[in-house]
């Protein structure tokens, strides 16, 4: 890690502008950054081996930045052991791990620094915190190379941070106890005709939750899912093999649940204006496609996990939302907090209207607090600040994808953008691919459905998925593993991939 940054220190110094290192002369003003495409000029007929070559010596800051989005995946697979030494340091653990534990080396390390030492590393193994630290070199490199201006610039004005914000306020509301009993007592009626057990809460809730966010976004939906599979399948204890599935199925199913309406997807909401989609075109060209395969992945594993899932604790009744000394909030409470969840899908894409809304919000749920629950911001703040570290390197990896997305026919154009989802936010993919011009129609529904088909292949790929990982990751030892996640994502993928791809 030290040499990549040496290298990395190294290579941005040679950036810096000349003009700056002349006593008394003052620099001229840097172009903007990053380089809007049109810029790359004279690709007509290059390979893209040759284009790539060409827009890194145009810009040579392109090439940082993606090297430090790529260390910054690669933190995301290192968070679990991260966290795992952080445990060790809290459990008594003084030293560097594989270092030798004498008494006389245990004692010599003051508490304060190892308390310090352990908090840090616990920061670092929060996947929610990787992309936001990696903002902390990304933009140094930029300031070092072309002046602090323009490092504020990109970030004032070049990156758009209205969807880490609002995910941040749909996560806060759809958690509050009120839309999770009302939630709850609408998915329990599914569940009751299986009797309430665990399977049936499994069924019911990858069955309704998905298709709900295309009314109320896909990041309530996860909110909303996640919380209810916690509650009444994964606490029930399940194989480790069986919590990854389930997690991998809750993920994709989110990801294509969102396509039955145009304002409802990350990936569809980046280009359902420009294309002129609406909810009607969505319900016809995927929205039947992504409730099929939901049914049809849902099913499949159902029968693969069937003797574990009936074998799990069979629950007396719908498990409690609240605790008994806790009174069930009234319909007029639920009313007004399904309201507020209204208004900020409603105002969606205008941040000072649903935070000014979010400020109202919190004022009713303390004037409501005997029908409310501790208000825990933590998860959906973590989320937050994932999701705006993510945009900032997805801002500046445009430069490589826009080349790739448009040198592809349809066939591999599908499958490039369900491979480039799982290291890459979709609707980032989708976005890139609406600023080429001689998409036609038939690659626009490819490069979609492969965007949302990939959406539950890692944390990265779909913009509520952190939220459902810092709802559900403490029921997995150790943390999630992407690894683990890929593998429970994999089927579901493939199903949905043969329903976009073969349905028509």
């Amino acid at each position: 890690m030290k040499r990549s940054i040496a290298v990395l220190a190294l290579l941005v110094a040679a950036l810096a502008p000349a003009g700056a290192q002349s006593a008394g002369l003052s620099p001229a003003a840097p172009p903007p950054f990053p380089p809007a495409l049109e810029r790359y000029e004279g690709e007509d007929g290059l390979s893209l081996a040759a284009v790539l070559a060409h827009r890194i010596r145009v810009e040579p800051l392109n090439l940082v930045a993606t090297v430090l989005f790529a260390l910054a995946i690669l933190h995301t697979f290192a968070a679990s052991r991260i966290t795992s030494w952080s445990h060790r340091l809290r459990g008594g653990h003084r030293l560097e791990p594989g270092a030798e534990s004498t008494p006389d080396a245990l004692e010599a390390a003051p508490s304060h620094a190892l308390e310090f030492k352990a908090e840090l590393l616990h920061f670092l193994g929060e996947v929610e915190a990787v992309f936001g630290v990696w903002v902390i070199p990304l933009l140094a490199a930029i300031a070092l190379a072309r002046g602090w201006g323009t490092a504020e610039a990109f970030i004032a004005h070049g990156v758009d941070f209205t969807e880490p914000i609002f995910v941040t306020v749909i996560m806060a509301i759809a958690s509050t106890r009120p839309v999770l009993e009302f939630a709850e007592s609408v998915i329990g009626r599914a569940a009751a005709l299986g009797g309430r057990t665990p399977l049936a809460w499994w069924l019911a809730v990858l069955t309704i939750a998905p298709i709900l966010g295309s009314f109320i976004t896909e990041p309530a939906a996860m909110i909303i899912g996640a919380l209810l599979l916690g509650r009444q399948v994964l606490e029930h204890g399940p194989s480790r093999q069986l919590r990854y599935a389930t997690l991998g199925l809750l993920f994709v199913n989110i990801s294509v649940g969102g396509t039955l309406t145009h304002f409802a997807a990350p990936p569809v909401v980046m280009v359902a204006p420009r294309w002129g989609w609406d909810s009607g075109f969505m319900l016809h060209t995927f929205g039947w496609k992504a409730l099929i395969g939901i049914a049809a992945a849902n099913a499949l594993y159902a029968m693969w996990f069937r003797k574990e899932l009936a074998a799990l604790r069979r629950e007396g009744g719908s498990a409690a939302t609240t605790a008994p000394a806790e009174r069930p909030a009234t319909a007029w409470v639920v009313a007004v907090h399904l309201g507020f969840l209204a208004w900020t899908v409603f105002v969606g894409h205008t941040p000072v209207l649903f935070v000014g809304g979010f400020l109202v919000f919190l004022a009713f749920t303390h004037a409501t607090a005997p029908y409310q629950s501790p208000l825990n911001l933590r998860p959906a703040l973590l989320v937050g600040f994932f999701l705006a570290g993510l945009v900032v390197h997805g801002a500046l990896q445009q430069w490589w994808i826009e080349p790739v997305l448009s040198r592809l026919p349809a066939t591999p154009l599908f499958v490039g953008s369900i491979v480039l989802t799982a290291f890459n936010d979709n609707a980032a993919i989708t976005y890139l691919a609406s600023l080429v011009p001689t998409f036609t129609p038939e690659l626009r529904y490819a490069v979609v459905a492969g965007a949302v088909t990939g959406g539950g292949l890692t944390v990265i790929a779909n913009a509520p998925n952190p939220a459902g990982q810092a709802i559900l990751g403490r029921y997995f030892t150790g943390g999630i593993s992407p690894i683990g996640l890929l593998a429970g994502a994999a089927v579901p993928t493939l199903v949905m991939s043969v329903c976009f791809f073969f349905l028509s």
